[in-house]
């Protein structure tokens, strides 16, 4: 059940993963402690959903109306201890900025409308914004075209060369004549598939199969690039860059069918272990796919990069779509807890013994902050308190593990309310399970 609730974390917000597992653990154990005093399960449950429910109205009710700044922030804060600290400042804006390109184009930008390539040369801080894709393949020939501008592409999902029979045919040939025709037959139709392509006004094509090596030659002498081999995701996310269409037949192929890009350069890797080499088209207009090149030498590290940024995408997109955020440093848990204890006061059941018990666990997030910096969790969270009840500036554990207000380290709403709701539930469960096994007197 731990499990599934930090998977339901991971891929709802990209964030928030630990604070979940924290705030379930540190609900279990508050229950633990009241079963013992004799509390019942169910109590514990709905005094939680209480608490749960008067906790999320005030998230509502005191986040912050999303600017430019705070969402740089977001960034950064959901790529803090994965790996990208290194570059933090650059790849945080890179996030933002092509969350912001993709959004003038779809509906809804998502992580899902941004990829990652790996340079496999220098550092993190290397690392660019492509308004368009890059991939590795092989490009056929040297004398293909290079450093493209405004090309207008052609995206292919089959292949570029006569279909092979499906059945096997004797043909049984009496002269030269015949022979000579059935070549001559042969070439005519290669070449009416390399003019068709021509016919459209294309200079650059991208092939999901085969290219034919008579084709490539007859494109080559008319300055067309052709790449094949790529595999499905790689056309999609090319025709989503240059707004093009996957043609499925060459046959049926027609100028409105192409896209634009502003750029397409390719490099060789002849000296390198890389086989393929390193094509880019950039400089799309309306992308609704762009691509993050992150630096680096592309093993472990860089991966570890790329998870962060992963999660930066999909925590500043949902603060996009949100267009609300909260402060951390444990400060809205703080103010949570504090509201949860005032709500407290008004409940004349044994559901506020519960509901003091959940004010609790939101402490945890603060504690463990103190802890790690070094710093006494008790007298933080007293500190942390006193400030709940001034109501003033969002106040939080900053770096040093000193209370100071909170300025730079920002969630979106929904990362903090699921995580909330996601622990909450789980715990629940699991006390719902504790009473079926108590009833039994395991």
């Amino acid at each position: 059940m731990l499990v599934s609730m930090c998977q339901s974390q991971e891929e709802a917000c990209g964030d928030g993963v630990t604070t979940t597992m924290l705030l379930c653990g540190a609900l279990l154990q508050e229950a633990q402690t009241l079963l013992r005093k004799g509390l019942h399960p169910l109590t514990i449950i709905e005094g939680y959903r209480k608490s749960m429910e008067v906790s999320l109205n005030m998230l509502d009710e005191i986040a912050t109306p999303l600017n430019k700044d705070l969402l740089l922030y977001v960034a950064e804060t959901a790529m803090i201890g994965k790996g990208a600290e290194n570059a933090l400042q650059l790849l945080s804006g890179l996030v933002v900025e092509s969350l912001g390109i993709v959004s003038e184009n779809v509906e809804e930008a998502g992580a899902e409308n941004v990829s990652m390539f790996k340079s496999g040369r220098g550092s993190l801080s290397d690392s660019s914004l492509i308004r368009g894709v890059a991939f590795r393949r092989r490009v056929p020939m040297d004398n293909l075209p290079n450093n493209l501008k405004d090309a207008k592409v052609a995206i292919i999902g089959g292949d570029l060369k006569i279909r092979s029979m499906t059945r096997d045919a004797q043909i049984k040939i009496s002269s030269a004549g015949q022979l000579d025709s059935f070549v001559n037959a042969e070439q005519a139709r290669k070449e009416d598939i390399a003019n068709r392509i021509l016919a459209t006004g294309a200079d650059v094509i991208l092939c999901g199969g085969e290219i034919d090596t008579e084709i490539l030659h007859i494109l080559a002498d008319n300055e067309i690039l052709a790449i094949a081999q790529l595999d499905e995701s790689e056309l999609r996310n090319s025709a989503d860059a240059t707004s093009s269409l996957i043609i499925d037949s060459i046959l049926d192929a027609s100028p409105s069918d192409l896209g634009e890009c502003g750029s397409l350069t390719w490099e060789r890797n002849e000296s390198s272990d890389m086989v393929e080499d390193i094509i880019r088209i950039g400089g799309c207009r309306k992308p609704s796919r762009v691509t993050i090149e992150v630096g680096g030498d592309g093993n472990e590290a860089t991966e570890e990069a790329i998870r962060g940024i992963y999660d930066s995408l999909r925590a500043t997109s949902l603060a996009i779509k949100d267009d609300l955020v909260l402060p951390g440093g444990g400060s809205t848990h703080s103010r949570v807890s504090y509201h949860v204890r005032s709500e407290m006061e008004s409940e004349p059941g044994r559901e506020r013994i519960a509901m003091e018990a959940f004010a609790r666990a939101m402490e945890t997030i603060p504690a463990v902050l103190a802890e790690n910096a070094g710093q006494s969790p008790l007298d933080k969270v007293l500190e942390l308190r006193a400030e709940a009840r001034k109501e003033n500036q969002a106040m939080g554990v900053d770096k040093k593990g000193e209370v100071s207000p909170i300025d730079d380290v920002w969630h979106s709403l929904s990362v903090i309310s699921e995580s909330l709701e996601t622990s909450t539930e789980t715990a629940i469960s699991m006390l719902r399970i504790d009473q079926v096994v108590s009833s039994r007197g395991d």
